[in-house]
């Protein structure tokens, strides 16, 4: 992915809330499969990680880019900008 690509990707997700929240629990099976759900279902993504999780997000991000194979948009904070395109894209991607 290019920066162009990346930069119009974490525009588009300014404007989204997060759809998903880490907690305590971290990672589970069943949140992998329900974050691989909403990728399949949006293509971007936008995940909050609460403070009474004590992972990193840069960290969580990496994990789940590869159990989901999506790509890390950005970590700010405690928020993650995940994607990954569809079968059918809905997003165009600038060259």
């Amino acid at each position: 992915m290019t920066n162009k690509q990346r930069a119009y990707l974490s525009s588009l997700a300014a404007d989204m809330s997060p759809i998903l929240q880490i907690g305590k629990a971290s990672l589970t099976p069943e949140y992998t499969n329900a974050v691989d759900e909403a990728l399949e279902a949006r293509e971007l993504i936008k995940i909050n990680v609460l403070k009474n999780c004590f992972d990193d997000p840069k960290e969580i991000a990496q994990v789940l880019a590869e159990r989901t194979r999506a790509e890390v948009v950005r970590v700010i904070g405690r928020k993650i900008v995940l994607y990954r395109a569809a079968k059918k894209p809905v997003i165009k991607l600038p060259q």
